[in-house]
């Protein structure tokens, strides 16, 4: 491994300021000399160091391992460098934020299969729906769907096409009636979703003859949970609107009831989605080769 140790301080500037612009003005130089440095000495170790967005600036694992390496004394930092460089293994903690209507990645398999074939890699999965930075919060990758996406991502398909669906279970529409348009949703009970209390429920989106369209519901229950809203809709509650996939175990017992399917387009599906291609850490690598080869066994995904 051919290493300039002159590209270790200027690691260690953007370590420490988690800006390249202020490492550049920390170190005298430009942004440009620190951007080129680190590609150097991530090329020599073969790993990425530092992921970086145009939002943000984080150190991946390898790269805490490496500041964590440069505290000690000279003799040892010989050997945590080669540790650093030789990891072509996946091994390593893999942190993902994925939200919570992406059945096919939470319902079990793909990640028990994953765990199964790197038993070194840990895996840590937050569920959320909540929209941030993901390098900011210390994050490997995300799952999410497509269309909201930052544009400097790289984005790799984690299902097909999806589709929402309108349900309600049985008794509710044989005492209510069923609607024959969306906007008769306005004179039924309504169960919605909002990701949080200061945030308005969700709208519910609908197309007609090509033109998409959406309703402002003003639902009488309203949840961040997903489950709920399919559990209450099930006990007679009232409608509720989810993905197919996540309402398809109630809809195939009979529980819950589509309607209005004539107005519900498919729509570009989940993806997981990370910074950047180059060096990628083989933990995450792994995670992306596994999502491309591993069978899709949900239907209508």
């Amino acid at each position: 491994m051919k290493l300039d140790l002159n590209l270790l301080p200027l690691f260690l500037a953007v370590a420490e300021e988690e800006n390249f612009r202020a490492a550049a003005d920390r170190l005298d130089v430009t942004r440009s000399a620190v951007s080129q440095g680190m590609r150097r000495l991530e090329d020599s170790l073969g790993m990425t160091l530092v992921t970086r967005t145009t939002r943000a600036v984080r150190l991946t694992e390898a790269g805490e391992r490496l500041r964590e390496a440069l505290s000690r004394p000279m003799s040892e930092i010989g050997a945590a460098l080669e540790q650093v460089a030789g990891r072509d293994n996946p091994r390593g903690h893999l942190r993902i934020a994925a939200t919570s209507i992406a059945e096919r990645f939470l319902s079990g398999p793909l990640i028990a299969a994953f765990a199964q074939a790197h038993p070194e890699v840990t895996v840590e999965v937050t569920v959320t729906d909540e929209e941030f930075d993901i390098v900011a919060a210390g994050f490997d990758a995300g799952v999410r769907l497509g269309e909201i996406i930052e544009q400097d991502m790289i984005a790799v398909p984690v299902s097909g096409e999806q589709r929402e669906t309108v349900v309600a279970a049985p008794d509710y529409l044989t005492a209510h009636g069923v609607p024959s348009h969306p906007r008769d949703l306005l004179n039924h009970r309504c169960i919605g979703w909002r990701p949080a209390p200061n945030v308005a429920p969700y709208r519910w989106e609908f197309e007609e003859n090509g033109t998409p369209f959406d309703i402002a519901v003003d639902p009488q229950i309203t949840t961040n949970d997903l489950n709920l809203m399919l559990r209450t809709a099930a006990a007679g509650g009232g409608i509720t609107f989810v993905t197919e996939a996540t309402a398809r175990a109630y809809v195939q017992s009979g529980a819950l009831v589509p309607i209005l399917k004539e107005y519900m387009p498919p729509f570009p599906g989940f993806f997981l989605y990370f910074p950047q291609r180059r060096n990628m850490a083989p933990k995450l690598r792994a995670l992306v080769d596994h999502m491309k080869v591993y069978p899709d066994r949900s239907a209508g995904l």
